[in-house]
């Protein structure tokens, strides 16, 4: 027995010295050590390749998310944007009615030639005297029409009479009274 433990301790020097010797040797420890920083690295880049995939999936997500807010925002603008077409036909819709309404036609032609009347006194000296006698006789012809005998026939015949003739002449005549006096 205790034999058999000398030789076991013999045969464990003899396998110790056997990595003993393979350690000894500088060629295997160097290959050792150099296995020993390649097992370092290849386990740092593992680390780091497993925190860059967490950060890819990260930003995978927040790009998914910030594209999933862009297209919700695209498509309200695109609704409002129809929704303000569509009023704007409307409300154009609406002007083209109004204006084919016989009073507005009227008082849009009221505000030309109020327009056309303002641009003339800027521009024709001459044509302010003149309007303004025109302007009073017109008065006083519809002030007659209002209250005389003119509207009595103007409603029994239907026709407006020889009123319009005499308007035009006693015009003309203002104007020609007008002139020859400059």
């Amino acid at each position: 027995m205790i034999i058999s433990k000398i030789l076991r301790k013999g045969n464990v020097m003899e396998e110790t010295s056997w990595y003993m010797s393979i350690l000894a040797n500088p060629f295997f420890r160097g290959l050792a050590i150099g296995l020993i920083i390649c097992l370092f690295f290849w386990v740092r880049s593992l680390v780091r390749v497993r925190e860059l995939t967490r950060n890819v999936t990260k930003l995978r997500e927040h790009l998914h998310t910030k594209l999933e807010i862009d297209s919700a925002e695209n498509e309200r603008r695109k609704k409002e944007i129809e929704r303000l077409k569509e009023e704007r036909d409307n409300l154009r819709n609406m002007v083209q009615a109004l204006n084919q309404k016989p009073e507005r036609e009227e008082l849009r032609q009221a505000q030309v030639y109020q327009k056309a009347i303002d641009i003339m006194f800027e521009k024709a000296p001459g044509f302010a005297p003149a309007w303004q006698i025109t302007l009073k006789e017109a008065e006083e012809q519809m002030q007659q029409a209002e209250r005389g005998f003119i509207p009595f026939l103007k409603r029994m015949t239907g026709t407006p009479g020889k009123a319009h003739e005499d308007f035009e002449s006693e015009r003309k005549k203002a104007l020609e009274m007008k002139s020859s006096d400059s």
